[in-house]
């Protein structure tokens, strides 16, 4: 069973958690999603919930549905999420950082000393 934010839908964190999924090579591009009904019971939670996730995915035109069969990732779906997640950073996470880094009088060659550190480290 999930943990569920209590600050965020239940249905939004179940599409975070699918496209975080098919970023990471889980579901690749044509292959089907688990049935809505195998999801809210693998979860415990209402079906109605796993179809408005599924429907978001959808309307981002992550994965589609064929009728009688289920829902199937789309082809350049993680593409597509690499460019969102791309975009996000650059345009949410950096301004923070730059913030952070001024409020705590850190240098920025400090900063990139510590990246490229764990960067080496997680490789």
């Amino acid at each position: 069973m999930t943990d569920w934010n209590d600050k965020q839908p239940i249905f939004h964190q179940i599409k975070e958690l699918i496209e975080e999924q098919i970023l990471l090579g889980v579901w690749l591009e044509g292959s089907a999603l688990p049935s809505v009904r195998v999801v809210a019971a693998d979860m415990k939670i209402n079906h109605l919930t796993v179809m408005k996730a599924y429907q978001l995915l959808v309307d981002k035109n992550l994965i589609e549905k064929k009728r009688g069969q289920g829902m199937f990732v789309l082809p350049g779906a993680a593409e597509k999420l690499k460019m969102e997640k791309k975009q996000l950073f650059l345009t949410r996470d950096i301004p923070n950082i730059v913030q952070l880094l001024k409020r705590i009088d850190m240098p920025l060659q400090d900063f990139i000393k510590e990246l490229e550190k764990q960067i080496e480290e997680s490789q």
